[in-house]
């Protein structure tokens, strides 16, 4: 079950949901989290120097020396002293001090006046108490206070070794009547605080992201199974009963799932396929009497292969910036080739050309279904390679066949000529830039569809120029035999292919086949023949006029 459950369509989409709600929360988290700490931190600050400012109005700068020389015994001194004790309390902070620092190199400070908070488990500096300035950023506070008029200073110490944990000090100095400072008012706070209210502020994100994640994973688990999993549950236990009977469905899949989506379309498609499964197997029960009838029954049956292709050239009229053509010659009645061609959009086109494992009915119910998974993933706008992704998957799930598709799927952005595309297995395209001649592009393969599930296919890029063409192509064209046994090969298909390269995509295509049945001559032809070319003709660049593909070969 647990191997099922990670395979599961709906475990990856809640998995990815959660891993989206999770980042999301993590990015606003941390910006919230400096926010909030900068916006704590200013709170902290500005309430140590709104004390500062208070404690200086009880210090008179001008009696300073005075209280030096009497060393702190006036009771002046000990009513401020007092006073200044009394607002260390009231105001939560952890020391009130007024120190005098050495002027020659500042490097040491002499304590003034030094009061503490009762609740701290520090202690306070006696009177004229000296030790060394804690640190250069100190040193270079008090130095610019003196010497350049510095009207207030903050020092943040939260990192390192600190005596008395990490705290934020507040200074301003205390000036007498002649504008010259006398003495530095200091105004220490703890960050303890701050670090409960950011821990608070974490453990809130934290249990608010778990609750957003289990409504998500309810709310979301339950539209899947309703309008995902339950429908392709439903489709798939009717496409083993069809395969186990062969008999259609009572009440049409589409009638039971009557969702306008991709789930519908293929609903639709199932009942289709049996449909005309049917109507062929009929066909063919009573042609088994009759052979004469055999011929007939087996060319209607290339008929409706031949009518899913496209097969309407120019496809696009309005599209100047193309010139496509596609053919498929069978090798038998119907064949397991298929190549397709569709717009996503205004501005892409996607093209598909594959090549189904084995002959005959077999192979073109795969060639159906392949086609319409195909042209379901890309319409659901999804890249090259994610679709044969996501196709493999569905045809390894219920391949009681084993069968296999060879595949080459491309995406055209007409406006660019960016081609994005993926190769399941299939031939090496052909490629030529204008003015050169056709070769092979070597692209990254991946494993044929339907042959293990799992497996993730890679995108690649090529750009077209103005005058750059495509050939795709099954292995048809390069494996066609002679009398001999002798094969095409590529190196014929590439001197035929450029015998015709300045041509129309329809030439180039009569050029190859051409070459193809002079070799061949009166042998057999064992494969199917397919072949699709697609010259770039730039955004302003598109001739005009078309041409219906016959229902013979080219």
């Amino acid at each position: 079950m647990i191997g099922k459950l990670r395979y599961s369509l709906a475990f990856k989409i809640l998995a990815g949901v959660v891993l989206l709600l999770a980042l999301l929360s993590l990015f606003i988290g941390m910006i919230g989290y400096r926010g909030f700490t900068e916006a704590i931190l200013e709170q902290y600050v500005e309430g140590a120097f709104r004390t500062a400012d208070s404690a200086a109005e009880l210090v008179n700068p001008d009696h300073i020396e005075r209280f030096v020389e009497s060393g702190g015994k006036t009771g002046e001194y000990e009513a401020v002293h007092f006073s200044m004790n009394r607002l260390c309390n009231s105001q939560g902070v952890t020391f009130i001090y007024v120190i005098q620092p050495d002027r020659t190199d500042y490097g040491h400070i002499k304590f003034i006046f030094s009061t503490i908070n009762d609740e701290s488990p520090y202690t306070q500096y006696e009177f004229g108490f000296v030790r060394a300035t804690t640190n250069d950023e100190y040193r270079e506070k008090y130095r610019q206070m003196y010497e350049e008029g510095l009207e207030r200073a903050l020092v943040v110490r939260d990192s390192g070794y600190i005596q008395t944990d990490k705290h934020i000090t507040a200074m301003i100095p205390l000036k007498g009547a002649d504008r010259k400072t006398k003495a530095i008012l200091c105004v220490q706070r703890q960050l303890d605080v701050l670090d409960a209210a950011r821990i608070r502020y974490v453990r809130n994100v934290l249990l608010a992201l778990a609750a957003v994640s289990a409504l998500v994973i309810l709310g979301q688990g339950a539209f899947i199974y309703q309008r995902m999993l339950a429908p392709v549950l439903q489709i798939t236990k009717e496409a083993d009963r069809f395969a186990d009977e062969s008999i259609p469905a009572e009440k049409k899949l589409a009638e039971q799932i009557p969702f306008r989506d991709e789930i519908g379309d293929l609903a639709d498609a199932v009942d289709r396929m049996e449909e005309q499964v049917c109507t062929y197997m009929d066909n063919l029960t009573r042609i088994t009497a009759e052979k004469e009838h055999m011929a007939a029954e087996l060319n209607v049956a290339r008929k409706i292969q031949s009518g899913m292709l496209p097969n309407l050239f120019p496809p696009f009229p309005e599209k100047k910036s193309i010139d496509l053509f596609a053919s498929m010659n069978p090798a038998r009645e119907v064949g397991g080739d298929f190549y397709d061609f569709f717009l996503v959009d205004e501005d892409h086109l996607a093209m598909v050309i594959a090549d189904v494992s084995g002959k005959g009915i077999p192979a073109a119910l795969f060639m159906m279904v392949s086609d319409i998974l195909i042209r379901t993933e890309v319409k659901h706008g999804t890249h090259p390679a994610e679709a044969l992704t996501r196709v493999n998957d569905r045809l390894c799930s219920s391949n009681r066949a084993e069968m296999f598709v060879t595949t080459w799927l491309g995406i055209l952005e007409l406006s660019s000529g960016r081609l994005q595309a993926a190769n399941a297995g299939h031939e090496y395209p052909a490629i030529m830039r204008a003015g050169g001649e056709y070769e092979l592009y070597r692209d990254p393969h991946g494993l044929v569809l339907g042959g293990l599930e799992g497996i993730v296919y890679r995108d690649y890029e090529v750009q077209l120029k103005k005058g750059d063409c495509i050939f795709v192509y099954t292995d048809g064209v390069t494996e066609a035999a002679d009398k001999d046994n002798r094969q095409f090969g590529t190196d014929r298909m590439l001197q035929a292919l450029n015998k015709e390269k300045d041509k129309s995509a329809d030439k180039v295509l009569s050029r190859v086949l051409a070459d193809i049945r002079k070799f061949v001559g009166k042998a057999p032809q064992f494969d199917d023949i397919t072949m699709m070319c697609l010259k770039y003709k730039g955004p302003e660049d598109e001739d005009k006029g078309g041409q219906v593909r016959p229902d013979a070969e080219i």
